[in-house]
């Protein structure tokens, strides 16, 4: 089973990254054949992942490697997450089929990141530890970067991934400040061992953890990235806005609930932030005239609820919201995507109608948009009020601000539900965007249909015989019953949801607060932040040029002084190597001398020695010899003077 574990990380993201690497280095023909073979290969991965995790969350393995002293990197399938990989990764695979037929610029990098994406969001939901968390967290929100600004040429693609990426990265620091405080504090590096940190220790990182969560989870006051992500492909913001990111912000203090009510104003504090984002951006997505806006907006609301649920201890509902609204958002972002493709535009005046055009994918959105409303018996009606079931039961003033939030959620879905089922020609031109094909193909079809069916048929996900079952199921228990006669105790979300939505039928001007249009300025203070970040770091980086210059000129400057003392050097070197070389001249020249004296000095005793050995030959020691040899010399002298005088 740690096999399966292990696999479920390690395939996608090797073959993601695979993918963009070929895609990025191949030749132009060999680049050719990568882009072909990206989406089936991509799909057939994020179907193996699907199995995989199926056999991860029956099997629920558990796994550490070591990363640092006292922090290894671990892996576990338990309860929770037995329940969320498994839907992680079958949107994912949906997604990867619409991707299929609707991206066609660089599949193979596409396919690449979404993969990669996908497998930071498995680790993040299956992360035990603080280092491994950490890890998927930041792999996760650099892939987003890269995601949302894949048409990387256009600039307003690029400053809107990258308003996404500081903005998160601006709360991300919260979870370093956690991982700090929790060693501190001696709790160590285990998720369950956070509440165990001691004195104030605890509340630090609790309010790491907490800032964090809230960031990627598009919480107020971290709202506005979401706006800008909608720049990304519409397949991106299906992913993004459903099983991945934002969702994984709200899985985060799901997981952390523990340590939120042991920190005491921590869950408070959570629960807050979640209910007044559901109504603020409630307010903020009925005012859109785009669909994309319109949906985003509603996905920090629908997160709001999940927020919510962590805050007041509800994890069992809010696991059940968050898998409810996974399958919906990625349904509505997908047929959104679909209309945006084939009209070349997604402002509602000009989709009028639009759910007429296109059968399958118009009953589909229908069946999201009836979802997202509340309306009974789809999923998100019994998921809402199982966790404002246990909000009543903690603060009565919190369940009303949640039941204005679910008013909000039917009016701002049923101002989009009748634009799309209208009747009537266009109020506004198409193909204001882009080129519209005037076609969806069947491929794309797919997966909002298998979505639809999942947004009809998780609603079993709230309903209480279902709900003590995953609630069982989170927590790690043994399966329980549960009466069906507790259904019948709250039935006020359905309630609300029907009213609002029967109201917005009858009307022929839909709501929409011009003040909440920009998304309560949140852009404005957002942008101001991005732009004071932007203009530090450029600062820094001036900073760091001017610090590079003068260290430059201060290393030139060491370097002239260098190749002066270099130059010195080598003259004083080129002047003693003169004078050794004279010196070897002239002791060359007195070795040359005194070997000249010395062969004279031996040629003088060689001639002395042959003198004497002349000298000697004639002593013999015998008196008539010397006499003999004495008148011949004497006759010699006679004759030479003769011989003198006669030629006189």
């Amino acid at each position: 089973m740690t096999a399966a574990l292990w696999s479920l990380v390690l395939l996608p993201a090797g073959v993601g990254i695979a993918l963009v690497l070929a895609g990025a280095t191949s030749a132009p023909r060999g680049r050719a054949v990568v882009d072909r073979a990206a989406f089936p290969v991509a799909i057939a991965t994020a179907a193996a992942a699907l199995v995989l995790a199926l056999v991860a969350a029956a099997g629920r393995p558990a796994a550490q490697v070591p990363f640092l002293l006292g922090a290894p990197v671990g892996l576990a399938v338990d309860g929770l997450s037995a329940v969320v990989v498994p839907s992680v990764a079958a949107v994912v695979l949906l997604v990867l089929v619409f991707s299929a037929a609707d991206v066609h610029q660089a599949p193979a990098r596409f396919a690449g990141l979404m993969l990669l994406f996908a497998a930071s969001v498995s680790v993040t939901a299956t992360a035990t530890t603080l280092p491994a968390l950490l890890l998927a967290w930041e792999v996760m929100g650099a892939a987003s970067y890269a995601l949302i600004g894949f048409w990387w040429r256009e600039s307003d693609r690029v400053s809107a991934g990258t308003t996404a990426f500081l903005t998160t990265r601006a709360a991300d620091l919260g979870l370093y400040l956690a991982v700090a405080a929790a060693y501190a504090g001696g709790a160590g590096m285990e998720l369950a061992d956070l509440p165990d940190a001691a004195g104030g220790w605890q509340d630090v990182v609790a309010a790491g953890l907490l800032v964090a969560a809230l960031g990627k989870a598009a919480q107020l006051p971290f709202s506005w990235w979401l706006s800008r992500a909608m720049e990304g492909p519409s397949p991106v913001s299906a992913l993004l806005h459903s099983a991945a990111m934002v969702a994984m912000g709200g899985y985060l203090l799901l997981r952390v609930e523990p340590l939120l009510a042991a920190s005491g104003w921590a869950a408070t504090a959570t629960a807050w932030v979640g209910a007044l984002t559901a109504v603020a951006l409630g307010v903020v997505a009925l005012a859109q005239r785009d669909l994309k806006q319109l949906l985003a907006a509603s996905t920090a609301a629908q997160l709001g609820f999940v927020v919510l649920a962590a805050g007041v201890g509800a994890v069992t509902g809010g696991t059940a919201q968050l898998l409810a609204h996974a399958a919906v958002k990625a349904l509505l972002f997908l047929s959104a995507g679909a209309w945006l493709a084939a009209l070349g535009t997604k402002q509602l005046p000009a989709l009028v109608g639009v759910a007429r055009r296109w059968r399958v994918v118009g009953i589909s959105a229908v069946v999201g948009l009836l979802a997202l409303a509340g309306v009974p018996p789809l999923a998100l009606w019994a998921t809402k009020d199982a966790v404002l079931a246990v909000t009543k039961e903690v603060s009565p003033v919190l369940y009303g601000v949640g039941l204005v939030a679910v008013a909000l959620s039917a009016a701002y879905a049923g101002k989009a539900l009748v634009v799309v089922v209208r009747a009537g020609r266009p109020g506004a031109p198409w193909d204001t965007e882009q080129e519209g094909t005037r076609e969806v193909p069947a491929l794309a079809q797919v997966p909002l249909v298998v979505l639809a069916v999942l947004a009809v048929g998780l609603v079993v996900l709230g309903l209480p015989p279902v709900e003590h079952l995953l609630g069982r199921v989170v927590a790690g228990e043994a399966p329980a019953g549960a009466s069906v006669v507790e259904l019948l105790t709250s039935a006020v979300v359905a309630v609300v949801a029907l009213v609002v939505v029967a109201v917005l039928v009858r009307r022929d001007r839909l709501p929409e607060p011009a003040w909440a249009r920009s998304w309560l300025g949140l852009g404005t203070a957002s942008g101001a932040v991005v732009s004071a970040t932007l203009r530090l770091a450029e600062g820094a980086a001036r900073a760091d040029d001017a610090l590079g210059r003068r260290v430059g000129a201060l290393a030139g400057g060491v370097l002239a002084t260098s190749s002066a003392v270099g130059a010195a050097d080598d003259r004083l070197d080129a002047g003693v190597r003169g004078l050794a070389r004279s010196s070897d001249d002239a002791a060359d020249l007195l070795t040359r001398g005194d070997t000249g004296v010395d062969r004279a000095v031996h040629g003088v005793a060689a001639g002395a020695r042959r003198l004497g050995d002349l000298a000697r030959k004639p002593q013999t020691g015998q008196l008539h010899t010397y006499y003999v040899q004495s008148a011949g010399v004497l006759a010699a002298c006679a004759v030479g003077l003769v011989l003198l005088v006669t030629l006189r």
